[in-house]
């Protein structure tokens, strides 16, 4: 961190309307959510999609035009003839139109996963400037606010039970990483959730 910096105070700020998001671009905020409860048809393929017991992955570069919709080409396409799949493909689609408006990106990194383990168990901050995360279904990312951050032993650190925090599914989350200037040193700290797995999460990733 440079030591010149003014020191800011690190927050969180949460939103039933997408709106919330913008203000992850503010000083001091590293975390932004959008607090939103799934449509019924959308919980349910993703619950299909994980109860089909197989690790599916779609990952892609996308180029983005904030005048234009973005073009999903066979999204997660083993998925393709379950029930929903319009209305998931719509709503991953809607996702990446607004997270490239947010920054105004014209290349986004799309990753979606069906996990059945935690991908990154260990608390830790991403070297990224923002990542946007949804959980269509199963247990949320779990993170920590700064006064329960152990920043300075991420790798052994066990906060206590009571310190970690949850995002629930269909929560759309914008997390301020390591690489966003001014925000070295205050990166969300954040991990996989630790209990039961069987996940639906998409990450988009701003990369030019």
């Amino acid at each position: 961190m440079n030591p010149m910096r003014k020191p800011v105070d690190i927050f969180q700020v949460f939103g039933e309307s997408p709106q919330v998001l913008t203000e992850v671009l503010q000083d001091g905020v590293n975390l932004a959510v959008w607090r939103r409860r799934l449509p019924a048809q959308l919980e349910d393929f993703a619950a299909l999609v994980v109860n089909l017991g197989q690790p599916l992955a779609d990952q892609r570069v996308i180029d983005v035009d904030e005048q234009h919709m973005p073009v999903l080409t066979e999204l997660l396409r083993e998925a393709a003839d379950l029930h929903g799949y319009e209305s998931f493909v719509a709503d991953v689609t809607w996702l990446v139109a607004a997270y490239t408006c947010l920054v105004g990106a014209q290349r986004v990194g799309l990753r979606l996963r069906v996990l059945t383990g935690p991908m990154c168990p260990r608390f830790h901050v991403d070297n990224v400037p923002l990542r946007l995360l949804t959980t269509y279904a199963g247990a949320g990312s779990e993170w920590l606010k700064e006064e329960a951050s152990p920043r300075g032993d991420l790798h052994t650190a066990v906060p206590p039970v009571d310190n970690i925090q949850h995002l629930q599914a269909g929560d759309v989350a914008v997390l301020k990483g390591e690489k966003w200037q001014g925000n070295e040193g205050a990166g969300l700290v954040h991990r996989s959730p630790s209990g039961p797995q069987g996940r639906l999460l998409l990450s988009l990733d701003w990369l030019a």
